[in-house]
């Protein structure tokens, strides 16, 4: 039965991925997520028929062009799709049917959006954060009891004035902007998910993640700017699929000594 759920949950991924990344595109662009309703082509905004709609097959049936005005559609299309869909199966082959798979299921949605925004336009929109946040720090409470939420939501206040403070320390040594706001609000969710040891954790994680990628494209492209948010996130998701606490942090750390 568990192997009908895991490919139930990636069919809803798939689904999930394709409407996050309007989201994403729309809120970057400045535009309504409610209208127009309908689904179109960012060349020649034909509305997309149900035949067009259809996760990762629409792209393959229609060799990544549009049907009418056959321009090129982008391959993070169905790469988004794909990525939501496994991180929904695995979501939920990791957690089974309880509230740590909600949990998860919020900030895998939240990674895939943030990796499409960051990815093309360098933004975290701020409408994302502010609704995830708040999905997350009801749930602590419902998860954890009043004063484990409390704990979690002053972990979030404190994980976001540290890397504000992060933020001035390297806008002053590198006399310009070393990290971009969303990447500071972005630190207040990951406080909020996970214990605060464990967020500055993440912090070291999505560094070590960023730093040869960063290298890779200072060397190729003399990029020297590159966005922040995608690898804290997959240093979070990281931790949570291990399922690492903050006890068993500790039996690391003793293990080491």
């Amino acid at each position: 039965m568990n192997i009908v759920y895991i490919i139930g949950f990636f069919i809803l991924g798939l689904v999930f991925g394709s409407f996050f990344q309007v989201v994403a595109l729309r809120l970057v662009k400045g535009e309504s997520i409610l209208r127009p309703k309908y689904s179109y082509c960012p060349s020649c905004h034909h509305r997309l028929g149900a035949s067009e709609l259809i996760p990762v097959f629409s792209y393959l049936f229609q060799k990544g062009r549009c049907k009418h005005c056959k321009q090129k559609i982008s391959l993070m299309y169905p790469f988004v799709e794909l990525l939501t869909g496994l991180l929904f199966a695995v979501s939920f082959y990791s957690f089974g049917f309880t509230l740590d798979l909600l949990l998860v299921l919020i900030l895998c949605s939240y990674f895939v959006i943030v990796l499409v925004t960051d990815l093309s336009y360098m933004i975290i929109p701020d409408e994302v954060t502010i609704t995830v946040s708040i999905l997350l720090v009801i749930l602590q409470f419902v998860r954890l009891g009043f004063w484990g939420g409390l704990i979690q939501l002053a972990s979030g206040i404190g994980l976001f004035i540290l890397m504000y403070l992060l933020m001035l320390l390297g806008n002053r040594l590198f006399h310009q902007e070393s990290l971009g706001g969303g990447d500071i609000k972005l630190m207040f969710v990951v406080g909020v998910a996970v214990h605060p040891v464990l967020a500055i954790c993440v912090i070291f994680l999505g560094s070590c993640i960023a730093l040869p990628i960063s290298l890779i494209f200072y060397f190729m492209k003399s990029e020297n700017v590159i966005p922040f948010g995608p690898f804290l996130l997959v240093g979070l998701l990281f931790l949570i699929f291990l399922k690492v606490d903050f006890n068993s942090f500790l039996d690391f750390l003793r293990y080491l000594s």
